[in-house]
């Protein structure tokens, strides 16, 4: 199984084990790092966890157990600080020390960051495999019709954003796969900026302009549609607002909620709870199989204790054979044509909204060395052994 190998993980048995065996469909929202996290038994890196306060922050500790080159930190503490004009305030003022790109500060506050404060700071900027998006519940009528979702990317012009909002270092995405990944396909179907396009796609589907110049159908119902993102996010702010902007253009009434990451991520999205869309970012790996987002057995649901990331709801038995086919597939011509097949199908039927890929920025202090951006879902951290202070 390709997917397993690039997703595999060493657990300890004599603690997770009988976790597994007891209730293996529930084991991921059950296992002891989500439930008993401070066991020193988890953990063969070069630092454990040792402190969760829920909300506020985690504290790593060397661990004694490790065998590798000793760490250079006896502590670190990873807070949890959701807004990000918070964040860049306790980084002026030394809450934090650094902001690392994963889940950091936008790339346009850290850009603008550069230019104010670039004498304090190091900012390193990493093109990355992140891949912001427009999550559709495919189950609101509206929604649940490919022209209205077609439609509703051509009358976006996502290249004048990016330019405008990330200084054009944030490309296009057409699909899940960046251009980064030797899997990419370039000969899928795009949506270039094309209103009248985006019009007469709409009206093809029964959404005709109405009085007040929002489209309605033919039963009166209004082409209404709400958008939830993180709070605190400008970035995300920023973009919403050029949707909404765009999209009132061609007679579609955007709500915009915005929510604290924790609701988002902890009950809004992944109990499917979104009414039209969610916007937010998936990190990635190089070939990273998107089984738990794409195929039809990964929508969450009570029954299967809400385990699984398809939270749009697709369901395709064509999607579902190319996914299992590149999990088993090994021979790299093969595996490259059923990537471009599994791309086209999804640029075709658009279960959600390709915005762009994301470049990560980092900002250290002067005196820290040794951190090495990944640009993808392995996270910088992961090398924490090797970082020095000077």
């Amino acid at each position: 199984d390709y997917n397993a190998i690039n997703d595999l993980r060493l657990l300890p048995a004599h603690l997770e084990r009988s976790r597994f065996e007891a209730a293996p469909a529930e084991y991921r929202n059950k296992t002891a790092y989500d439930q008993d996290t401070t066991n020193p038994g988890l953990y063969n890196g070069p630092y454990r966890i040792t402190q969760v306060v829920q909300g506020s922050h985690v504290v790593l500790e060397p661990n004694r157990q490790w065998a590798g080159a000793r760490p250079a930190f006896r502590r670190i503490v990873i807070k949890a600080i959701e807004n990000t004009a918070s964040l860049e305030a306790n980084l002026l003022s030394g809450g934090v020390d650094m902001v690392a790109g994963e889940l950091g500060l936008p790339l346009d506050q850290s850009l603008a960051f550069e230019k104010r404060h670039g004498g304090r700071f190091t900012v390193i900027t990493k093109p990355s495999l992140t891949y912001e998006h427009l999550d559709l519940n495919l189950g609101a009528a509206a929604l649940a019709d490919v022209r209205v979702r077609r439609a509703l990317l051509l009358a976006l012009d996502r290249e004048a954003m990016t330019r405008q909002l990330f200084d054009g270092r944030q490309p296009v995405a057409h699909s899940i796969v960046p251009p980064l990944d030797w899997v990419h396909a370039d000969d899928i179907a795009k949506y270039p900026y094309d209103p009248t396009k985006a019009a007469a796609l709409l009206d093809e589907a029964g959404w005709k302009l109405a009085a007040g110049g929002i489209r309605a159908n033919d039963k009166g119902g209004r082409l209404a549609l709400e958008l939830v993102t993180t709070a605190g996010n400008r970035s995300r702010e920023l973009v919403a607002q050029v949707l909404q902007a765009q999209w009132r253009k061609l007679g579609i009434d955007l709500r915009i909620k915005a929510e604290p990451p924790r609701v988002l991520f902890g009950e809004t999205v992944t109990r499917r709870k979104f009414a039209h869309m969610a916007m937010f970012a998936w990190y990635s790996a190089p070939e990273s199989v998107p089984h738990s987002t794409l195929h039809s057995d990964a929508i969450p649901t009570a029954a299967n204790s809400w385990s699984g990331q398809n939270y749009t709801g697709y369901a395709n038995p064509g999607m579902d054979r190319l996914i299992e086919a590149i999990e088993t597939e090994l021979d790299r011509p093969r595996r490259k044509e059923l990537w471009r097949q599994l791309q086209a199908l999804y640029a075709d039927e658009l279960p959600a909204l390709p915005l762009y890929f994301k470049a990560d920025a980092f900002i250290l202090p002067k005196g820290l060395t040794g951190l090495v951006p990944t640009g993808h879902q392995d996270p910088s951290p992961y090398w924490v052994e090797s970082w020095r202070w000077e």
